[in-house]
């Protein structure tokens, strides 16, 4: 805290959280980011306040906004996805690093089954036909996924719930996940190599890694079927965008559904603007109502939780 605090504060990397999320915090001070804070912004009010904890919802946490803070005890991210914070430099500073797994699961699996409808039925193109005054009955099919095959690489909360829903539309699932363990039946475990082999469809659920960066690229969509559908709803840094763009314009990928990129918010122009084989949306697939408040619990709870270990709160939150 800095001087004339009364109460230890927390920073939310953010311009809001849930009112649910808020009532829990009852408290702490609570301190707000803003809309899409960049870093040098989120160092300056951790310099400024000495949080705590830091709820991470926008933007990075870097070493940088780390040392700013030596009052810093945890940075909880309000969502799944923890590679926008430097987990080698909190572990380095005793910072314990959480995330709210599975509180957006279903937003994002539902979304990643929008995308993959979309490209299969050709939604957005057809939309646009009728839109321009078309009737397009006589001359276009969609392509049915029932009896068709889908690989699921990253077999957590989103990619397992997906997976379930591929399952339900009649699609034989193959799954890859090198930590996964008692998958579902109707999951078939498999080597990338099979998913590029045999799979009529690609959705992608897995953290991005500096393993993984590009797991999507020039050489392994060269191994995929002709044809196929991708979907990433995970993370932009595991698909190489200029090699993706290619593989459409060629038609070894029929279709792309993406909800996130190498860089966000999606640079303008970009490569991906006007190609009809490629369906955006910008990064909102964990974002519905719902969702907001299951993160914004679970990632208070999880802060909540370490504070009370570190002796700054007095209970745990279950």
């Amino acid at each position: 805290m800095t001087a004339g605090q009364d109460k230890p504060v927390i920073l939310v990397t953010g311009a809001d959280l849930a009112s649910q999320a808020l009532e829990l915090l009852g408290e702490y001070e609570v301190i707000f980011a803003g809309k899409m804070p960049q870093v040098a912004d989120i160092a300056a009010l951790a310099k400024r306040h000495n949080p705590v904890a830091i709820i991470v919802r926008y933007g990075a946490v870097t070493a940088e906004v780390m040392d700013a803070a030596p009052a810093l005890k945890v940075i909880s991210k309000h969502g799944s996805g923890t590679d926008t914070i430097d987990k080698a430099a909190a572990a380095a500073r005793g910072i314990e690093v959480t995330a709210a797994v599975g509180a957006n699961a279903a937003a994002v699996a539902e979304h990643a089954l929008a995308l993959l409808l979309a490209c299969a039925k050709s939604v957005v193109h057809l939309n646009g036909r009728m839109h321009a005054g078309h009737w397009d009955k006589a001359t276009h099919k969609s392509l049915e996924l029932d009896g068709r095959t889908i690989g699921v690489i990253g077999l957590g909360a989103i990619g397992l719930r997906f997976a379930r829903m591929a399952d339900a539309l009649g699609m034989r699932v193959l799954g890859f996940d090198p930590f996964a363990k008692n998958l579902p039946a109707y999951v078939l475990p498999s080597e990338l190599e099979t998913i590029w082999k045999h799979s009529d469809a690609i959705s992608l659920h897995c953290p991005l890694t500096p393993e993984n960066r590009n797991l999507i690229n020039a050489t392994t969509l060269a191994q995929c079927k002709k044809g196929m559908i991708l979907v990433n709803t995970a993370r932009g840094g595991l698909v190489d965008e200029q090699a993706l763009l290619k593989a459409v314009q060629s038609g070894q990928v029929a279709m792309a559904g993406l909800d996130s990129f190498t860089i966000e918010p999606m640079a303008v122009p970009h490569i991906f603007q006007k190609e009809p084989g490629i369906i955006l949306s910008p990064h909102i697939g964990g974002v519905t109502s719902d969702a907001y408040v299951k993160m914004g619990v679970a990632a208070t709870a999880n802060t909540l939780t370490v504070l009370a270990r570190s002796g700054i709160a007095a209970t745990a939150v279950a």
